[in-house]
């Protein structure tokens, strides 16, 4: 259903600074007055014309290309009017004001998307892949959030969701109507259709929990004594020298941080300042710092250099940083400069922690320490079922799973149909919510604020 607004948003859809190209969109119910004031006529619909655009003098701003697309058929569902300039920042700020003087206003991040959702044109999974599509940073991410802007997510939601209002039609009917005699609590259907629809929901959550590492990945903080090649190993991940490695203790002091993608799912790297009593103001607020990642980390990879014999102190700053690392997150040794003669290729005490052996002088064992990380964040290669998904989703679909194993208990336990029929009812505006079928107002703000201004 087409949104009640008269407003007409304006706003650059094309990066800021110089380009060949830039283009100013319009979106709203009444674009005449800026067929007149920049243009001087009406555009044909789906025509590209090439003509100057207008001061308000009737002087040139520039010339270039129109595209006029009436209601319904346009991105937005809206009329929506394209110029497409030479992309300069004077030229393009010009043709901006020009319209706000005509009546448009500056769009909201996200507002021409939010219209677009708002106008059926999009579902709310459909417009969160525009923004996925954007950012992709990898080619197996931009496929997968093309496949749900394509649908494909949205098809497979809708089924589940039709599942399940046929099931609560039946559950309900039963109950309002029980002269009809229809005893659901025993007939079989009820059951077997909450294991049919629990076995949906599950092959679902495994496809979309592998879309949003594609989309997120997971962030991975590199700790360990001063000198244990930290940013060596950032390097050679990286494949940059984006950390200083020198043999100077307490060289790192900051956090750095950088980007890979193993098999497409992005690997958010984050190298600390070694960890040890320091009276170094500067060194210790780095200490601080990586404590602070250590708190936010997906995994904790702890490196150690293992080319030195250990002695009791090291053994007693282990064990104690062992058990206060571990209950941060997932943790790994890694044992570093495995290419080293003096390399002793044991720890000094046992660990029920992974342990992987490495050189970050040569690469040794890289190759071993990536495929851990996929394995520790559950990810697989991504094959052709996996489509772009948030967290967001990942979370219905978990409560969506909680409400239908709850009324499968009811109705093995209790058979309670009253108790069923309201977690059946949960369970799809759970499931909704993830379409935008039942959403919030706060969801929806919080989700188009994050757009740039020109979608």
């Amino acid at each position: 259903m087409l949104i009640n607004s008269s407003d007409v948003i304006a706003a650059l859809i094309t990066p800021p600074g110089r380009g060949g190209v830039g283009i100013v969109r319009l979106s709203g119910s009444n674009l005449e007055p800026f067929f007149d004031g920049l243009l001087g006529f009406t555009p044909t619909p789906r025509f590209a014309h090439y003509q100057p655009f207008l001061a308000e003098g009737g002087e040139p701003i520039d010339w270039g290309i129109t595209l006029y697309f009436p209601a319904p058929n346009s991105y937005t569902g809206e009329h929506i009017l394209e110029f497409q300039g030479h992309g300069g920042p004077v030229v393009m700020d010009c043709l901006l004001r020009r319209s706000i003087e005509l009546g448009a206003r500056q769009a909201r991040p996200g507002e021409f998307s939010e219209r677009a959702f708002l106008n059926g044109k999009m579902d709310l999974t459909q417009v969160e892949a525009v923004a996925d599509l954007i950012n992709a940073g990898s080619e197996q991410a931009a496929r997968g959030a093309v496949k749900t802007l394509q649908g494909q997510f949205s098809l497979q939601v809708s089924q589940l969701l039709e599942n399940l209002i046929q099931l609560r039609i039946y559950v309900e009917a039963a109950i309002d109507f029980p002269e009809e005699e229809i005893d659901f609590l025993t007939d079989g259907k009820v059951e077997s259709s909450l294991r049919a629809i629990n076995h949906q929901l599950e092959a679902l959550l495994a496809n979309v929990t592998q879309g949003a590492l594609l989309k997120e990945g997971i962030s991975v903080v590199i700790v360990g004594k001063p000198n244990a090649g930290k940013s060596s190993l950032l390097n050679a991940l990286s494949g940059l020298d984006t950390a200083i490695v020198t043999d100077v203790p307490g060289t790192t002091r900051d956090v750095l941080r950088e980007q890979i993608t193993i098999d497409g799912m992005p690997l958010h790297i984050i190298d600390t300042a070694g960890l040890r009593i320091t009276q170094d103001i500067v060194e210790r607020k780095g200490i601080e710092r990586a404590e602070d990642e250590i708190q936010r980390a997906d995994q904790i990879l702890f490196l150690v250099d293992a080319s030195k014999p250990f002695d009791l102190s090291d053994n007693d700053f282990f064990l104690q940083t062992e058990a206060e690392l571990s209950r941060g997150g997932n943790f790994t040794f890694v044992l570093n400069k495995i290419d080293s003669p003096d390399y002793s290729g044991f720890l000094a005490h046992q660990t029920k922690h992974p342990v992987i052996e490495i050189s970050a002088k040569t690469g040794l064992g890289l190759t071993e320490l990536k495929q851990h990380l996929k394995e520790c964040a559950g990810f697989v290669s991504a094959g052709e079922g996996v489509f772009s998904a948030r967290r967001r989703h990942i979370s219905s679909l978990e409560q969506t799973l909680c409400f239908i194993s709850q009324a499968l208990q009811q109705l093995l336990s209790a058979g309670a149909g009253e108790l069923i029929a309201e977690d059946l009812k949960q369970a799809q505006q759970e499931l909704g919510s993830i379409t935008g079928d039942f959403t919030s107002d706060d969801l929806l703000g919080e989700i188009f604020s994050s757009f740039c201004v020109g979608k």
